[in-house]
């Protein structure tokens, strides 16, 4: 069975279940709303067309959610008189859920929410293990990860003084990443580091071999 319902100054085909949009109507949400402007129901034997209304025909339906359309831009304009207006404009909605169409004079019935089947005795103990085990998996997880991040925090080449994010790049990307691998630098290691970055003995005149050395001892 359908209906054809009148709100809001708009006309609007509907079906029990059915959810549509309609201009806004008061009421929270969960609350129940009457729909009397009935032009016309079918779906039966024969349609029942109104004169406006079908006599004794209602529509029943449950609030949703209050709402808002999408934006429309309104921008008016005259020429050579320099006037520009632009409005935003977002009308108010709700949303509603057709519980039911009566014809008879009577408010429709509301269908009754399906209950959900409670778990059995010896089920609940699974269900709640299961929803456990993620949480003594992610706590590891979680642990090795803060760990990761500190060891990185206390490797940072930046803790070199003169060394910066960029600096930090281009080391990188030659692969020195670590302040060991600086420690450790040879004299061979530091002449090839200050020719392709154009250091000009950088290395050896701000002593990053020792600061290396000196923030791995904890100085």
């Amino acid at each position: 069975m359908y209906a054809v319902i009148r709100t809001g100054g708009k006309q609007y085909k509907v079906a029990e279940d059915e959810i549509i949009y309609v201009e806004k109507l008061a009421g929270e949400k969960g609350e129940s709303v009457v729909f009397s402007d009935v032009l016309m129901v079918g779906g039966t034997d024969a349609p029942k067309i109104g004169t406006p209304l079908v006599d004794g025909a209602s529509v029943a339906g449950e609030v949703i959610e209050q709402t808002r359309g999408d934006k429309v831009i309104v921008f008016k304009k005259n020429r050579r008189q320099g006037y520009r207006r632009k409005k935003g404009h977002r009308q108010l909605l709700t949303c509603v859920r057709i519980t039911g169409i009566g014809t008879d004079g009577k408010a429709p019935a509301k269908k009754a929410a399906a209950k959900k089947p409670e778990p059995k005795a010896e089920e609940k103990p699974a269900a709640e293990e299961a929803k456990a085990a993620p949480a003594k998996e992610e706590k590891p997880a979680a642990e090795a990860k803060a760990k990761k991040a500190d060891d990185a925090a206390k490797d940072d080449l930046s803790q070199i003084s003169g060394v910066g994010p960029v600096l930090v790049k281009k080391l990188s990307d030659l692969g020195y990443t670590t302040l060991q691998q600086i420690a450790d630098l040879t004299p061979e290691q530091i002449e090839e580091i200050d020719e392709k970055l154009n250091f000009k003995g950088r290395i050896e005149r701000e002593e990053w071999v020792k600061q290396a050395k000196e923030i791995i001892a904890g100085k």
